[in-house]
């Protein structure tokens, strides 16, 4: 009896391990809240970004990014899977669709990370460049390719039906302006200044509705919607589908909804979509469709802009600002955070 009791103390630690291991393998992911980590991730790869801005260098930027959010998302105690990246797996060595990251510990995890939306707004300087990530729950992010996607996204208090990607667009200013009880002249749409937009551009002056045109980033115009000191109503227009998951991650807590479509030029990118597990090429797709269940969004800024100031250096200082939100309490936040010079 004595040499049992001996045995069974002496793996009792081992057996412990084993089952403390086992839980946290097994962890519910809405058990815990990953905001912090998140916003650690953008802001690493900010930080890195935005020692490029102005240098003309894009590539080195965004390359500097990716290094950056790869080694902190490693670190996190989560068993991830990117499911929107840095390109196929074999295009690029980190952050590719389909990589598994993380300490392989804990709740598996969705990611959708954009190390740096916006490379070549970091540039020549210009604003609204974001690092910004998604995190959900396994299965709970829409797997999409580098491709275009046609958008439309509206606000929070804005039902959903009022607007649709199928309805013309003079019919979805009207909608809007009726649902919001205002003349369709005082509404605001945002959209990309690219010459694919002209025409919408024209019907929207025709219309007489306000326009404000952004150069790029995707994902800050249209979160504008949903932010209530911007005025902006509506933003529509193609634009790439991996920032319309994150932008869909976004809005899932800050009340806001939108809609996508796939957009394919040729046959290659409609079997890079199948090869994801997208069946339904035309498939009309709601927010919650390209984010499900507990999510968690944030975003740092890497240059000055709308929704985030850019990183700045104050007294051998870093600066950043990051808004981070979380589907499950309907609230966001904005934090700001110092960081040593000498540390980064």
């Amino acid at each position: 009896l004595c040499v049992h009791f001996f045995y069974f103390f002496a793996i009792f630690p081992f057996i412990s391990f084993v089952l403390q291991s086992t839980y946290r393998m097994q962890e519910s992911f809405k058990n815990i809240n990953l905001s912090l980590e998140a916003v650690r991730v953008t802001e690493a790869a900010a930080l890195a970004a935005a020692k490029f801005i102005g240098t003309g260098d894009e590539q080195l930027a965004d390359q500097s990014a990716v290094l950056q959010a790869h080694n902190v998302l490693n670190n996190l105690a989560i068993n991830g899977i990117i499911r929107v990246g840095e390109g196929m797996n074999g295009d690029q060595k980190k952050l590719y669709i389909g990589e598994n990251i993380g300490l392989l510990e804990g709740p598996k995890t969705d990611i959708a990370i954009l190390a740096l939306e916006g490379k070549s707004i970091v540039a020549r300087g210009g604003p609204n460049a974001l690092s910004c990530i998604a995190l959900a729950e396994s299965g709970g992010l829409l797997n999409v390719p580098e491709m275009y996607m046609d958008k439309l996204v509206v606000g929070p208090g804005v039902p959903v039906g009022t607007v649709d990607l199928d309805m013309d667009l003079e019919q979805n200013i009207s909608s809007l302006a009726k649902c919001k009880n205002i003349l369709t002249s005082e509404l605001v749409v945002c959209t990309l200044d690219r010459p694919r937009h002209n025409a919408i551009i024209s019907k929207l002056r025709n219309i007489g509705v306000k326009i404000r045109l952004i150069q790029d980033g995707d994902v800050s115009g249209a979160i504008l919607t949903s932010l209530i000191d911007q005025e902006v109503d509506m933003y529509l227009g193609v634009g790439a589908a991996p920032q319309g998951v994150l932008t869909a991650a976004a809005l899932q807590g800050m009340g806001g909804w939108m809609q996508g479509r796939l957009l394919f030029k040729n046959d290659n990118e409609r079997y890079q979509a199948e090869k994801l597990g997208i069946n339904k090429l035309n498939h009309k797709y709601e927010s919650a469709e390209m984010a499900m269940g507990d999510v968690t969004f944030a975003a740092t800024g890497v240059t000055y802009g709308a929704i985030l100031k850019g990183v700045r250096v104050v007294n051998q200082t870093y600066i950043s600002n990051s808004l981070v939100v979380r589907s499950n309490t309907s609230a966001f936040r904005y934090i700001e955070a110092h960081h040593d010079i000498n540390d980064n």
